[in-house]
């Protein structure tokens, strides 16, 4: 064979190569080791596994499964929290609403610890909300009855039920506001929605701003009836557990609301003479 023929050859075969070939150079930019606390995370739980996926279709295609998941589990709480406030007082049926908001969070934070891992942006405390909210939800499933834990059932499920709702309200305006802006490449195509706000809602999704303040601080209220309930003589040290949480849950959610608003406010006040 002649040195013409296998140059051709060979060019062949690079044009015809998987594109996951040709993307193995850019694997180590989404290797969990560079980020080492999502990489013990992950690997505690999932074992010693890889979970980099090479190709920018399987990233996306594993989100969009992700996202897609998360919306039928948050439909799946709605209705037992919906069931649970107004048809059934029953504890063991309350416990499987436990069990499955412990199996919800710690679901989604392994599944978000690994989108991570293969380039989606969510960060910072929207990372740490799904911790603290599995070790409530974990201590809540460990709750005994009794009078304390009925005095607090009716006021847990109605706040379960509206967060359930406005999580349904932000998947739905969330994905539409990321098609919007990934069509126009304003933003990453593995951006991911959240329980929270973040600077790229800001357009189209500031509506929602009052349905998350009020959740913000019904998590206040939560906080602050569970400790007026931690002086009581016979009270439990969950109890105490749970304010604790609720309260934390509360000053991450409100004041990162707060920032990326004050932000928001503060980069529109210096582009206004740039305008004019």
């Amino acid at each position: 064979m002649s040195k013409g023929s296998a140059s051709v050859l060979e060019a062949s075969r690079q044009t015809l190569e998987p594109p996951s070939y040709t993307l193995l150079s850019h694997a180590h930019k989404f290797d969990p080791c560079n980020n080492i606390r999502l990489y013990v995370y992950v690997n505690l739980v999932l074992g010693n596994v890889s979970v980099t996926l090479l190709t920018l279709l399987s990233k996306q295609s594993k989100k969009e499964m992700n996202e897609k998941f998360k919306l039928c589990l948050t439909v799946l709480l709605l209705l037992f929290s919906f069931v649970c406030y107004f048809f059934v007082s029953y504890r063991f049926v309350n416990a499987i609403l436990n069990f499955l908001l412990v199996w919800y969070y710690c679901t989604f934070s392994v599944q978000e610890s690994s989108l991570i891992s293969n380039g989606s942006r969510i960060k910072g405390w929207w990372v740490f909300h799904q911790y603290v909210s599995a070790f409530l939800s974990g201590v809540r499933l460990t709750w005994p009855d009794g009078y304390l834990y009925q005095s607090f059932r009716n006021q847990f499920l109605a706040f379960s039920l509206y967060q359930s709702i406005v999580h349904c309200m932000q998947y739905y305006y969330q994905s539409g506001c990321l098609y919007r802006l990934r069509t126009p490449g304003e933003r990453h195509k593995m951006y991911l929605t959240v329980e929270g706000f973040q600077s790229w809602m800001w357009r189209g999704l500031t509506f929602l701003l009052p349905f998350l303040f009020f959740g913000h601080f019904w998590q206040l209220y939560n906080g602050l009836s569970l400790f007026r309930m931690d002086r009581l003589q016979d009270c439990k040290a969950g109890v105490s557990m749970c304010a604790i949480s609720f309260l934390i849950l509360f000053m991450g959610n409100f004041l990162t609301t707060v920032a990326v608003v004050h932000t928001k406010f503060s980069s529109k006040d210096q582009e206004k003479p740039k305008g004019q």
